[in-house]
């Protein structure tokens, strides 16, 4: 079954763009369109979607309350939201909120499919180099952390501590398997217990975990691996 995917941005031009390229795809379906975060909400209720490529700044509803108010529905679609280097502190609400990642609106569009397909598939787009930058820059947003490490923290085993550093500096399943000698398999183990030990969705909840506790910093300090 193809990709149906439903984009929304406050700009028709931009969303033509996206429309022309996704819509080049022999796996993927634009099956809707939406000028902003209340009409993208009215309009799942009557068209299913697999991914929502969400703007962030938009009238009415901002891209932010509209992936939290999607990704309450029943059997919600994946949210991927637009952003520019100007709108950092609305990107990292959104993943708070639920999103699973994030991209530039000048990503290429062969990076745009990837993450498309990626967060169909259940991943989160947390690894380009982009993303590293822009969640480097999130934590200026954030409020003080606290002096003592969490209880979330302390639960993790060495090795799972490993695991989450590593996802959240931006490296793929394969790279961290290769960087801790393990075999890919193993990683999506430990990677999953983490989840669950955090109490978090996905991959990007993990990384907005890892920063926001101050696992690792905006300036790439942290646990040495």
């Amino acid at each position: 079954m193809n990709i149906r995917v439903v984009l929304v941005d406050d700009q028709e031009l931009v969303r033509a763009g996206f429309r022309m390229v996704l819509g080049a795809q022999p796996d993927i379906d634009v099956v809707g369109e939406a000028a902003d975060g209340a009409a993208v909400v009215e309009l799942l209720g009557s068209v299913t979607a697999d991914v929502v490529l969400m703007d962030v700044r938009m009238p009415r509803v901002d891209g932010v309350e509209a992936t939290r108010l999607i990704r309450a529905l029943p059997d919600p679609p994946k949210v991927l939201i637009l952003t520019t280097f100007d709108l950092d502190e609305y990107a990292f609400t959104a993943l708070k909120a639920g999103a699973s990642g994030f991209l530039l609106k000048d990503v290429p569009p062969s990076d745009l499919l990837s993450a498309i397909h990626s967060v169909h598939a259940g991943d989160s787009v947390v690894a380009p180099s982009t993303t590293r930058r822009l969640l480097q820059r999130f934590t200026a947003h954030l409020p003080g952390r606290a002096a003592s490490e969490p209880e979330s923290l302390r639960q993790l085993t060495v090795r799972e501590r490993e695991v989450l550093v590593l996802v959240a500096r931006g490296l793929s399943n394969s790279e961290i398997a290769e960087r801790l000698t393990l075999a890919e398999a193993t990683v999506k183990t430990h990677l999953g217990r983490v989840l669950a030990k955090l109490g978090v969705r996905d991959r990007a909840q993990a990384v907005v975990h890892a920063y926001e506790t101050g696992l690792i910093t905006p300036f790439g300090k942290g646990p040495e691996q």
